[in-house]
């Protein structure tokens, strides 16, 4: 009986997680199947007077992903796209390309780069809508989901990158977002990529999550949510539709479901009020969210745990994960890190942990920005965002 109250709890907790903070746009974008068919080239960049270009680009392991490339802005410009300087926005867990275009253009990072010179790429990882392909699998497939955020940073991240460096001749501004910055914080440390990129600006940086204090999500890990989902034969964490989707319906028919963003993620200040109970969230590897679950409940940034040291042995060579050594991300390689006094998971203490680890950066290479008010959501979303965040993001990367 308790076997099954925790089941039964955990279920409800992952309904709840999957539905609520990251992404909820669709419904305000007008967004549907047919959307997805069409692409975010046509169905939210052109829309809005830009020209757009959809890419495909295969990783090692076999998954076709998507990026999208806005070569100019509104106003064309005279450069060619080849002569400005690219820029890749890669977005955070259960999300997708939209997060940089989901306000208007004034107000979204994806559109005011463009507008400001920069030849802009969006990148889609594994497992998303628009990218679902693989050159064997079928998201049907079991094996298709059989990734965390390791196989983000060892295949993923590195297709992006060495895909716009070679398209566009140049190196390369990086721009993430929450897991968007754990990816590349995984790279850099292990010095992959540096040589193919200019500068990063990390927003709601997540390294160390040991200390995170969003009392849902730090409920789901304490009770192995996830890991109760991958041994009930879930390895896709779907957040909508079917049965998930009239168990949220039916708990917020109860309760204030807009309050549950601010629980999972910190009461955003100034995200527009009417995009707060719409859902659009994109699915991700069950065992991705085991090994964020990993993370919170050890406080470490290391490696998927296999549960065993023969397992590990087998995967690793070694009966524990291996690190991601922070420290040796190279000390001349150009960090924003933008992190907010409510954000309660990228949260302060675990930021500070990531700084101090980072004490050998050079100091002239670091630039920290600390914004009392702002909570997760707020650095992608939030209708003042502009003036906060991106004009000193803009000004660090002229300055590299």
């Amino acid at each position: 009986m308790v076997v099954i109250k925790t089941i039964i709890t955990s279920l409800i907790f992952v309904f709840i997680l999957s539905t609520s903070a990251a992404g909820r746009r669709t419904k305000l974008m007008g967004l549907n199947s047919g959307d997805y068919a069409d692409g975010i080239c046509k169905s939210r960049v052109e829309t809005q007077g830009y020209s757009c270009e959809e890419h495909k680009v295969t990783t090692k392991d076999g998954y076709i992903l998507s990026l999208q490339r806005i070569p100019t802005g509104r106003s064309g410009g005279k450069k060619t796209a080849g002569a400005k300087p690219p820029v890749l926005l890669q977005h955070g867990l259960m999300s997708d390309a939209l997060t940089w275009l989901s306000n208007s253009p004034d107000e979204s990072l994806g559109f005011i780069l463009a507008d400001n010179g920069y030849d802009v790429w969006l990148a889609n990882v594994r497992g998303t809508n628009y990218s679902s392909g693989h050159t064997s699998l079928s998201p049907n497939d079991a094996e298709y989901w059989d990734w965390s955020w390791d196989e983000l940073v060892e295949y993923d991240f590195g297709a992006f990158v060495q895909y716009v460096y070679e398209q566009t001749g140049q190196k390369l501004h990086y721009v993430g977002h929450s897991l968007g910055t754990l990816m590349a914080f995984g790279a850099f440390s292990r010095e992959e990529m540096v040589n193919m990129v200019r500068s990063a600006a990390l927003l709601s940086p997540i390294a160390y999550m040991g200390q995170m204090p969003s009392p849902l999500a730090r409920a789901a890990a304490d009770i192995f949510t996830a890991e109760v989902l991958y041994w009930l034969g879930f390895k896709e964490f779907a957040p909508g539709g079917g049965a998930a989707s009239k168990l949220v319906d039916d708990i917020c028919s109860k309760i204030d479901c807009t309050d549950l963003e601010s629980i999972i993620t910190g009461p955003n200040c100034c995200m527009n009020s009417s995009r707060a109970s719409l859902a659009h969230q994109q699915p991700t590897a069950t065992k991705n969210m085991i090994h964020l679950a990993q993370m919170i409940r050890q406080g470490t940034i290391a490696m998927y745990d296999y549960g065993s040291e023969d397992d590990n042995n087998k995967h690793y060579g070694q009966t524990t994960p291996p690190d991601y050594n922070i420290t040796s991300i190279p000390n001349h390689l150009p960090l924003f890190l933008s992190y907010g006094g409510e954000d309660l998971l990228s949260d302060v203490k675990d930021v500070q942990t990531l700084i101090d680890t980072l004490s050998d950066h050079d100091p002239d290479k670091l630039v920290l920005q600390y914004i009392e008010n702002y909570a997760h959501l707020d650095f992608v979303y939030a209708v003042n965002a502009k003036q906060v965040v991106y004009d000193p993001l803009i000004a660090f990367f002229r300055l590299n």
